[in-house]
């Protein structure tokens, strides 16, 4: 890794030099497609986890290497009961790494599922001779390719800047009195403090600069009247644009890869004479980056303020109740409790494709479907659809569901608008 700063008339530019560029106040957002991208993927088993959480883990982790324009030829999976300081893995594994570098070497790029310290990836990047990327690099990467608007661009930096300022150790180690003797001896810590002032006035200038669009957001959002709100929430890559445009007849951006959705998207939409508004927000992820959810706070309160939540998950995903139990981890850790909340268990279509039999009967089919269906049911304490967005499948029901809901809501605080709205 290779961090400078530098001071321009009028200009400050800090910047977190590697190859895929996670660069400060430039323009240009290539993410890691600059050029063709081979990488290998590191794992630790700790004390607490199991191996086949950590291969899970690095399933997602090649998915956002994927998403990010990497593609990944091997992984590399080590037991530690606590990650090393110097190197993060065994000194056995950094060889072990090396030696496979060396007979590979298109592979430019290694990937750990962790954050490193910035002391880690010096070592690391000077040991393998590769560039070195830890799961918040990769994570900022995506968003700083994906961003869009002013704000979410301004989000992305803020955390940028965070994650880079306790990084900033070592840029000057070249004059730190590491050693005695003659040439030895300079400003030391006094440059390093210079940098970290210099960010810190930059973080601040990001939170200034959020805060004016926050408060713009604020009042857009007073200007929507008395409309119930209803927020499209859960893990990245359910399809919750894919539902959005469905529901909201729109034509909001939809990927299968993580992330493509960053700006928060709000469409008015009517169920029979019953207007309400529909909103789509960021997706969730395990071992989301402290800095992004601070980051994206004003974003989320699109979703802290709306009066119904659609809980969107992918049932063919084969950890999908992790997925659903991440999503409730982060709502609670920003505030958001307490509301009504409709369960949406999406691609029910390749749910079928990927686990049932060709040689089952459509019955058979069914009565599984079905059997899992009330098991869910009875597992969550929420009321559940089970749905496809891509082809359509019981999206009648979902509107049924989400009229019911949206009502009841209008009743509690708008009692005079169901007369208007609703005719039964």
């Amino acid at each position: 890794m290779s961090i400078e700063c530098i001071l321009q008339p009028g200009k400050i530019v800090v910047a977190l030099f590697m190859k895929n560029n996670l660069n400060i106040d430039v323009k240009e957002k290539g993410g890691l497609k600059s050029g063709p991208e081979y990488a290998i993927l590191v794992g630790l088993v700790q004390r607490d986890q199991k191996e086949e959480e950590v291969q899970e883990y690095l399933d997602e982790l090649e998915f956002l290497a994927l998403t990010a324009g990497a593609e990944c030829k091997k992984r590399f999976v080590q037991k530690l009961s606590h990650p090393d300081s110097r190197t993060f893995i065994g000194s056995g594994k950094v060889e072990e790494i090396f030696q496979y570098l060396e007979n590979h070497e298109e592979v430019n790029m290694v990937i750990f599922d962790d954050d490193l310290s910035g002391k880690q990836t010096n070592i690391l990047e000077s040991t393998l001779k590769v560039k070195i990327v830890d799961r918040t690099t990769l994570i900022l990467d995506i968003f700083a390719s994906r961003a869009q608007t002013a704000q979410a661009q301004t989000q992305v930096e803020l955390a940028q800047m965070k994650y880079l300022l306790p990084r900033l150790r070592g840029l000057w180690t070249h004059l730190e009195r590491q050693r005695g003797g003659i040439g030895m001896r300079g400003p030391g810590e006094k440059e390093i403090e210079t940098d970290r002032r210099i960010v810190r006035d930059k973080i601040n200038q990001l939170k200034q600069k959020l805060e004016k669009i926050d408060r713009q957001s604020q009042t857009q959002r007073k200007t929507r009247g008395e409309l119930i709100r209803v927020a499209l929430v859960g893990y990245t890559n359910v399809g919750k644009s894919t539902l959005m445009n469905k529901l909201a007849k729109s034509e909001v951006f939809a990927e299968n890869k993580l992330f493509a959705t960053l700006d928060t998207t709000v469409r008015k939409v009517v169920f029979g004479t019953m207007p309400f508004l529909l909103s789509d927000t960021v997706g969730f992820i395990r071992k989301l980056p402290t800095h992004l959810i601070e980051s994206f706070k004003s974003t989320l309160d699109e979703v802290r303020e709306s009066d119904v939540l659609l809980h969107v998950v992918d049932l063919s995903h084969p950890q999908f109740e992790d997925h659903v139990k991440t999503v409730e981890s982060t709502l609670s850790d920003i505030g958001i409790e307490g509301k009504p909340v409709l369960l949406v268990f999406n691609k029910v279509d390749l749910y079928r494709e990927k686990y049932f039999d060709e040689l089952l009967d459509r019955k058979t089919k069914e009565d599984i479907l079905d059997e899992l269906k009330q098991s869910l049911i009875s597992r969550f304490d929420h009321p559940c659809v089970f749905i496809s967005a891509w082809s359509g499948e019981n999206l009648d029901q979902l509107r049924d569901d989400m009229t019911k809901m949206i009502k009841d809501q209008y009743q509690v605080r708008y009692p005079y608008l169901v007369k208007q709205f609703w005719t039964m």
